[in-house]
């Protein structure tokens, strides 16, 4: 099978999330999109993440529709630190037999030379999805010149630009700006019904 290996905290998870997903399995003609929780993000240490088990409830919420999204456990059910590139082999140790196409912003991208073991990250992908984000200049030749082996393996996913972030919507959320229709009803539920981000 051809997975796509979508990472992140998730907190909470949007549409913008579920679009990304769903254009990536479409243009590289993926069977599968796997939705990776982060527990403990190593890029995120000191900042104030929501617990797990209600990051847990809202990407399964949020997911449960489409039989093409499937949530995986790889990162909750292992001690930290929850690496990419530890994510993907243990993946392949499960399924050797499958392809890893990993979905990342190109942001992340161009900031791939801080990630821990990037060059065995790359290694381990058989693709990576990269999804351009709005008010952000993407510089390949930086990033073809720090990973020459990068350039056949990358791929510009090219979809329309949607500005709404996770970090944002709590903010919105927590002021009493209007969401509803930034998330999926099943987690715009859920955040109302167990007052969640005030």
């Amino acid at each position: 099978m051809r997975l796509g290996i979508f990472g992140g905290t998730f907190d909470p998870p949007h549409i913008a999330h579920l679009a990304i997903a769903s254009e990536v399995l479409y243009q590289l003609n993926l069977d599968k999109v796997i939705f990776v929780l982060t527990a403990n993000p190593p890029h995120k240490k000191g900042k104030e993440i929501t617990p797990i088990d209600i990051r847990l409830k809202l990407l399964s919420a949020a997911i449960s529709d489409n039989d093409n999204f499937e949530l995986s456990r790889v990162d909750i059910d292992r001690p930290p630190p929850h690496y990419a590139v530890d994510t993907i082999r243990m993946l392949v140790s499960i399924s050797p037999n499958n392809e890893y196409i990993y979905i990342m912003g190109a942001d992340s991208l161009m900031e791939l030379h801080t990630w821990h073991e990037p060059n065995d990250f790359i290694e381990s992908c058989d693709e990576i999805a990269v999804v351009k984000r709005p008010n952000f200049i993407f510089n390949s030749d930086r990033v073809e010149f720090m990973f020459p082996r990068i350039v056949s393996k990358y791929k510009i996913i090219r979809m329309p630009m949607m500005e709404i972030s996770s970090t944002d919507l709590r903010y919105r959320i927590q002021i009493g700006l209007p969401v509803r229709y930034y998330l999926p009803p099943s987690v715009y539920s859920i955040i109302l019904s167990e007052n969640l981000y005030r």
